[in-house]
């Protein structure tokens, strides 16, 4: 799809009502999920984070969503393919202008030049005890992707009918942080086998756009 009609149509979903957490559990990699948030939520002890998942235009202006993969490093989510995004700091006034900064820090595209659609379905990861809140949005102009050295080891463009397309829909046997040779479902994407959080996430976006076509 041409990123002018896919542009045209985004905005729909503004108005529409979110699937929520029944479309992000289809992808989710334990089946307590909904216990451990709710748990968290009552212990109020989990830190917050804010996640862009980002359509824009390529070249040929056909319609993409960038994701990044992480650099390896000793910690729960290293390695593994995910959203720009990151931690809520002190200097960030809500989650959504901490997305923004954070999308501009690792992949170098202008938190203002990014047009936020919508506010997506939060989302708990036990693991990092992170409530995480992810937002759709879309920059009108072909981004000059800029990786942050440090924290982002490879940016991946995903051309939306890679993303819409059932076959990427795969279940793969992992070792996790809580559990060892366990099938999960995921997403293949670009290569990469993408689960747990961002997979359930993914989930959501995909049922939007679905929606949308």
């Amino acid at each position: 799809m041409t990123f002018q009609e896919f542009e045209k149509r985004i905005v729909k979903i503004g108005k529409m009502d979110l699937p929520g957490e029944a479309v992000q559990l289809k992808m989710a990699p334990i089946e307590r999920l909904l216990e451990l948030k709710q748990q968290a939520r009552e212990v109020n002890t989990a830190k917050r984070a804010g996640v862009m998942a980002l359509f824009y235009p390529d070249s040929n202006m056909d319609t993409h969503l960038v994701l990044i993969l992480r650099k390896t490093y000793k910690g729960v989510h290293s390695a593994q393919i995910g959203f720009p995004g990151g931690k809520l700091e002190a200097s960030d006034n809500s989650l959504q202008a901490a997305a923004l900064r954070e999308t501009e820090e690792e992949v170098g595209v202008l938190a203002e030049t990014i047009s936020v659609v919508k506010e997506l379905t939060e989302i708990y990861i036990p693991p990092s005890n992170f409530f995480v809140q992810p937002f759709l949005g879309i920059t009108k102009t072909t981004p000059n992707f800029i990786r942050q050295e440090d924290e982002v080891e490879a940016i991946l463009e995903v051309p939306l009918t890679h993303f819409l397309d059932d076959t990427i829909l795969v279940t793969k046997t992992l070792t996790t942080s809580y559990a060892t040779n366990i099938e999960v479902p995921a997403f293949l994407l670009n290569g990469y086998v993408v689960w747990g959080a961002t997979a359930m996430m993914l989930s959501e976006v995909r049922e939007l756009v679905k929606q949308l076509l």
